[in-house]
């Protein structure tokens, strides 16, 4: 199956309005970078064992490891789970700039070093969940 398939059934197998809210962050994402890398993962290890959410993945960055090893990775991405959507934003060294930077602005959501959880968008600003995942997007 290819990966633009398994991401439109990983959007209609969520219930609404999860769903709704995921295909439009998914269709801003794209505009944003419309010639991005998609990935899927589906959150299984490789002994299938499930490890994490499954998650959509936009961009391509190369991360580095303690021990000189590297990986290909998303720059940004997005997840349903139990309690509402997270967006990740990955590589960002200091900890505390998705908070800084988009917290006071951004609405009822919680914010980790990488990660920007919320319930719905109608209870974030979009603008500034926006802005956010530009950054995640510009970085090379």
């Amino acid at each position: 199956m290819n990966i633009q398939k398994q991401i439109q059934e990983y959007i209609a197998a969520q219930p609404e309005p999860k769903r709704g809210d995921i295909q439009q962050l998914h269709s801003m994402i794209l505009a944003l970078k419309p010639t991005c890398k998609l990935r899927f993962l589906d959150g299984k290890d490789e002994q299938g064992k499930v490890v994490s959410n499954p998650n959509i993945g936009y961009g391509s960055q190369i991360i580095p490891y303690a021990n000189g090893k590297t990986r290909e990775f998303y720059q940004v991405g997005l997840s349903a789970n139990t309690t509402g959507i997270s967006v990740y934003i990955m590589g960002i060294s200091d900890k505390n700039y998705l908070a800084q930077t988009f917290g006071p602005e951004l609405g009822r959501a919680s914010i980790t070093g990488y990660c920007i959880k919320f319930k719905t968008l109608s209870a974030i600003n979009m603008d500034v969940l926006k802005a956010a995942i530009q950054y995640g997007l510009d970085r090379e």
